[in-house]
């Protein structure tokens, strides 16, 4: 369970209107609408997902309450919203109109989104956006120039502002409210690495370069931090981020500072920071903008005498839901929240996330369990490692060096204790593949992970990890166990500030439109390469997924053909009846109709 979960879904472009067209049944690929997006059935979709997260929001609310009595008894301020937010419910009023643009919106996901600099220089509190009005509490006045500056660019990120209204605060209680929520110190990395650099004995300056390099990570949306230290002069010291997928080379440190610090993140980490040879691993957490991240620190030898570490960031608020995460294949997340919420005991199946590390696969698997409820349902988790904990659920580290403690040991174990649903971090040996099987058979729900490049390829895939005697019977419990398959890659989306208006035909040549399906001229956007305020100059704008799904609606008396297709040929499996399947290709289809995605790079990720 080693994936980035800071991946983002961006908003629908209006006035993109391609039809592409099947060219072997010439029809229309994607869902037909007979109404304007505000239509009926838009609106029912819209007052469904509404009440579905409203029944999220108050299926833990007494236990919460319960929670918090027992917190202030205690002396521990925790609100009501903080513990919600804990057990992951998303809030009923987070949600997107009829054109898929932001009307609501809580100050912290207004600061996730806006650029920084648009908001930070003006020593504002943004407190929160509501019926197209934006609310912040400014410590000075603003001129109308800096006002109409902060409306544009939240409307260039996709919020419904008609507005930007002032609240009247009390300074001290405004200035208490920056200090905690605000961390400036995102912005002064580079003069704060400066000042440590001609006094690198400074331990003060020292933590804090650590602290606002941490800072302007999560600024800048970075899933995970990379430090090399190498004694050989001829060697960088780099601290680099992973931004969208990409590694961006940030800081460039003498290889005495990059010791220091590589020194004192093993011991935040709770690492032995004398030993420089064997792997390691620790964590350790801080406060950024009023909310907890945890820091994954993995750490390990780098050639002579060196050392590589590798931080992966933790932020709970980053995890998508599960309709945001779905929220381009409804049908998709239908079939899960369907197979994640029986009604009784002993539903079993088993749920199958596939894809390349880094493909999302984690977020995924935490959204599906965010969806279960955990306060009727027992979820219990077997990871390697844990990477966020989850409130109401069960969660077991595998421990691989220990007697008992690997994948297959612990899934035995979780058996006799009463589970509905059993979350495997990964199969990655055949043990594992077998009791995660006989586990489903049981009539427990099991959702797993496992490295495939395709949904069918999945198959293959556990096939491959089976043991020769058993194969023929292993293949026939899958074949009767399996409700879904999704296969996932993150592509990088445009930033829907800059991107270029185009055409197809003066995009792709005349094949690479014929093998789009359009007919060249469709209106589409394109990457800029010189990018805006929003994108740090990039272009890109986060990430969002890609599916190849298969979803197998038979029972189990009709799963014989399933079957048979594992046997002699999984291809064979997508012409069946009841099996629902959906390709990349139909999705690249739809995001570069949407302007979510340049139609060069669609062409580059269909050929992967």
């Amino acid at each position: 369970m080693d994936e980035p979960d800071n991946y983002i879904e961006n908003q629908s472009v209006e006035g993109v209107q391609p039809t592409p067209i099947d060219k072997r049944s010439g029809e229309d690929r994607r869902q037909k609408s007979d109404g304007p997006p505000g239509g009926l059935e838009r609106r029912q979709e819209l007052s469904e997902r509404r009440n579905r997260k409203k029944e999220g929001r108050e299926r833990y609310l007494d236990m919460v309450q319960r929670e918090r009595s027992m917190f202030l008894e205690q002396g521990l301020t925790r609100s009501t919203e903080q513990l919600l937010d804990m057990a992951g419910a998303t809030s009923s009023s987070d949600h997107e109109d009829e054109s898929g643009i932001k009307d609501r919106a809580t100050g912290d996901q207004l600061r996730s989104v806006l650029p920084v600099q648009s908001w930070l220089p003006l020593s504002i509190h943004l407190i929160g956006l509501r019926n197209g009005v934006l609310k912040i509490a400014p410590l000075n006045d603003l001129n109308d120039r800096q006002m109409d500056n902060l409306l544009s660019t939240a409307k260039r990120c996709g919020f419904h502002v008609e507005q930007v209204e002032a609240e009247i605060w009390d300074r001290a209680e405004l200035l208490e409210t920056l200090r905690s929520v605000h961390d400036l110190s995102a912005d002064r990395c580079e003069k704060t690495l400066a000042l440590w650099l001609d006094d690198v004995d400074n331990g003060l300056l020292l933590n804090q370069f650590q602290r606002d390099m941490l800072a302007e990570s999560l600024q800048l949306r970075a899933s995970d931090i990379h430090l090399v230290q190498d004694n050989n002069p001829d060697t960088p010291n780099w601290i680099k981020y992973r931004i969208d997928g990409d590694l961006i080379p940030m800081h460039l440190l003498p290889a005495d500072a990059m010791a220091r610090l590589t020194t004192l993140l093993k011991r935040d980490a709770g690492l032995n920071f004398g030993d420089r040879v064997t792997p390691k691993d620790g964590r350790f957490s801080f406060v950024w903008q009023g909310r907890g991240i945890d820091v994954r620190v993995a750490a390990g030898p780098q050639a002579q005498d060196g050392e590589k570490i590798t931080m992966r960031l933790l932020d709970r608020a980053a995890l998508k839901g599960f309709d945001e995460l779905f929220r381009r294949h409804p049908d998709v997340g239908e079939h899960l929240a369907h197979l994640l919420s029986p009604e009784i005991k002993g539903g079993g199946g088993l749920i199958l996330l596939s894809g390349p590390t880094g493909s999302g696969k984690t977020t995924t698997l935490y959204a599906c369990v965010q969806e279960i409820d955990r306060r009727r349902k027992h979820v219990l988790t077997i990871e390697d490692p844990i990477e966020y904990e989850l409130r109401y659920a069960t969660q077991w580290q595998v421990r691989p060096n220990m007697p008992g403690g690997e994948f297959a040991d612990l899934i035995r174990a979780a058996m006799r204790h009463d589970p509905d649903y059993i979350i495997i971090g990964e199969m990655r040996d055949a043990d594992t593949v077998e009791t995660s099987l006989r586990a489903a058979e049981s009539g427990h729900t099991v959702i797993s992970t496992v490295h495939a490049d395709t949904a069918l390829q999945t198959f293959e895939r556990l096939r491959s990890l089976m043991p020769a005697e058993r194969e023929r019977s292993s293949t026939f419990t899958l074949s009767q166990q399996v409700r879904a398959i999704l296969n996932q890659r993150l592509v990088r989306t445009l930033c829907q500030g800059c991107a270029h208006h185009s055409k197809v035909k003066d995009v792709l040549n005349a094949d690479e439109v014929a093998e789009m399906g359009f007919d060249g001229e469709e209106q589409v956007r394109t990457h800029n390469v010189a990018g805006c305020d929003l994108c740090n100059r990039t272009g890109i704008s986060g990430r969002t997924l890609l599916l190849d799904a298969i979803l197998i609606t038979l029972g189990p008396g009709q799963r014989n053909k399933i079957y048979d297709a594992l046997v002699h040929n999984v291809n064979a499996l997508a012409g069946e009846e009841g099996v629902i399947v959906h390709t990349r290709r139909e999705g690249l289809i739809d995001l570069v109709v949407s302007g979510q995605v340049d139609p060069k790079s669609a062409i580059s990720y269909l050929e992967e």
